[in-house]
């Protein structure tokens, strides 16, 4: 026993004092270990809350082939993404993680604009988990108490205000907790799979056939003689939303031990579960499909709809619940994450309002980052009163584009960098340069793709053109760009110079020592009010 205490001061001492070379004092608790830091990006991955809440995505466009094989290729694509990401993570552990890594290799524009397209996806990355999250939770409480609760807009909305509320509640607990909940996440989203994956083969009496699931094509987006492929293209943003967030793994590296091995490690190895228990799960809710057209015409219910139709409302109802549950674990691990990049940001002054949002509780956690991050992605989704499924979709084209665009500019960078780049504990060696050009690649592709119509109508010269069903993404990420790169332009660029180092290149105490020698017996409001004391 004495034995593996030891071996955690060292692992942590060693990782202070890595932080303190990269220019950071350790203001946050470590407390999670490997499977910990995997479990945060597994969860928000959540093949139980993105592959089914969006499943109607590419259902609708594309078919079976888009979810099964389209699936597949965007899980390919995006295990290079990690291991691109899981390189550089290894080499500059810390909670700006994406941002920080832009500005040491690129400068302060890289990375500012990095870090301001990772906190948009960010925030509309948790929206739409919550949303989605929303949508089954008002679902399985019609089944429940039907004729009580509604399944409109504003039912779910109302819904989805209250769960946000409960994850911003939850985040602002010890984190050693929240490690407790993405460990039992990880298990729950595992076993979860495996028990609705039996299920879906053993309980439907009619299955569809193998040619089915894997050959067959259907394009209801409206848009005739463009081409499947281009329909297919916009199929994929159910696996690509599904498949991002794993950037958590490195914005919780300053929570984790040994994190220069741990973080790139997490954040890989979530990718490649997630890419396989996602496939099982997608086939065997493709073969369950009762009817095409049914399925169609559920929309955005249509896992639902598979559900209730091929097993009854009972089985329904049980796996309705496994999923809610996967997905508040999910939605309360987006938070957890989104709060540390705009916490790390702040620290760097590089949000309005730093001040206040880089301050942490007695828990070590930045409390008013949690509530602005909250607050901010429950607005987000204000305009899916007007069209829920709509809403949610540009919700996640958000999400997707923000988010990669933040991981394309580091690996760019890194391409850059060429042998000077000075690796961490878990290298790519020769091979990132393969693996790191088809990495930007995909990225340039499906950040096109998500910023195209997703209907005739929303095409801005169309004769019938609808306002309810434009794609506006390329509006919010468009107006977003011009504000924080105007800001840059015009007042930014004289006096951001990235990440502001707080401390000095000096032998670092262990933090448990460190802890006992400056506060003594200082209670919790003390030793807060001096650790904020010493990051002004």
């Amino acid at each position: 026993m004495q034995a593996k205490n030891t071996h955690v001061g060292t692992t942590t001492s060693s990782d202070e004092a890595l932080l303190q070379r990269l220019g950071y004092a350790q203001v946050l608790y470590r407390e999670f270990g490997g499977f910990s830091n995997f479990a945060i990006s597994f969860t928000i991955i959540s093949v139980l809350a993105g592959c089914l809440t969006s499943y109607y995505l590419a259902f609708n466009y594309g078919g079976p082939v888009a979810i099964t094989w389209g699936w597949l290729l965007v899980g390919g694509f995006c295990v290079l993404v990690a291991m691109a990401m899981g390189e550089i993570a290894s080499a500059m552990p810390t909670a700006g993680a994406l941002y920080f890594w832009a500005s040491k290799l690129g400068g302060p524009a890289w990375g500012w604009f990095t870090g301001w397209f990772n906190l948009i996806g960010q925030i509309a990355v948790t929206a739409s988990i919550d949303y989605g999250a929303a949508t089954f939770t008002t679902a399985l409480f019609n089944l429940w108490f039907p004729g009580l609760v509604g399944t409109d807009t504003g039912a779910i909305f109302i819904t989805f205000t209250v769960i946000m509320a409960a994850h911003l509640a939850l985040n602002l607990l010890n984190v050693n907790l929240l490690a407790r909940l993405n460990t039992l996440s990880a298990w729950w989203h595992m076993a979860g799979v495996l028990m609705i994956v039996v299920l879906l083969l053993v309980v439907p009496r009619h299955h569809q056939s193998v040619a089915f699931v894997f050959g067959e094509t259907i394009n209801n987006s409206g848009f005739d003689g463009i081409g499947f492929w281009f329909v297919f293209g916009l199929g994929l943003l159910m696996a690509q939303y599904t498949i991002t967030g794993y950037d958590a793994s490195a914005h919780m590296s300053e929570e984790t031990r040994a994190a220069s091995r741990s973080a790139a490690l997490g954040m890989v190895m979530s990718v490649v579960v997630s890419v396989a228990f996602g496939f099982v799960l997608l086939v065997a809710l493709t073969f369950a499909v009762p009817d095409v057209q049914g399925t169609l015409d559920a929309g955005a219910n249509a896992v639902i709809y598979i559900w209730t139709t091929s097993m009854g409302a009972a089985w329904a109802e049980f796996l309705l619940l496994i999923a809610v549950v996967a997905q508040f674990f999910c939605g309360t691990a987006s938070v957890t994450s989104a709060s540390r990049m705009m916490f790390a940001f702040s620290r760097d002054n590089a949000v309005p309002g730093s001040r206040s949002w880089r301050k942490v509780n007695a828990n070590r956690v930045p409390v008013n980052a949690v509530i602005a991050i909250s607050v901010v992605a429950w607005a987000l989704m204000l305009p899916t009163l007007a069209n829920g499924a709509i809403g949610y979709l540009v919700g996640t084209s958000i999400a997707v584009i923000g988010l990669y665009i933040a991981f394309a500019l580091p690996i760019i960078l890194r391409i850059r960098a060429g042998s000077s780049f000075e690796p961490g504990a878990w290298s790519l060696g020769r091979h990132y340069r393969w693996i790191a050009p088809l990495a930007v690649a995909w990225i340039t592709v499906v950040c096109v793709l998500f910023l195209l119509p997703v209907s005739p109508r929303g095409v801005p010269w169309a004769s019938d053109f609808d306002w309810d069903v434009v794609n506006y993404a390329p509006l919010t990420v468009g107006g977003a760009l011009l504000l924080f790169g105007g800001w840059y332009l015009l007042s930014a660029r004289k006096w951001f110079t990235g990440p502001a180092r707080e401390v000095s290149a000096q032998p670092v105490i262990p933090h448990q020592q460190f802890e006992r020698a400056t506060f003594g017996g200082a209670g919790n409001d003390s030793r807060t009010a001096i650790l904020q004391a010493t990051r002004r």
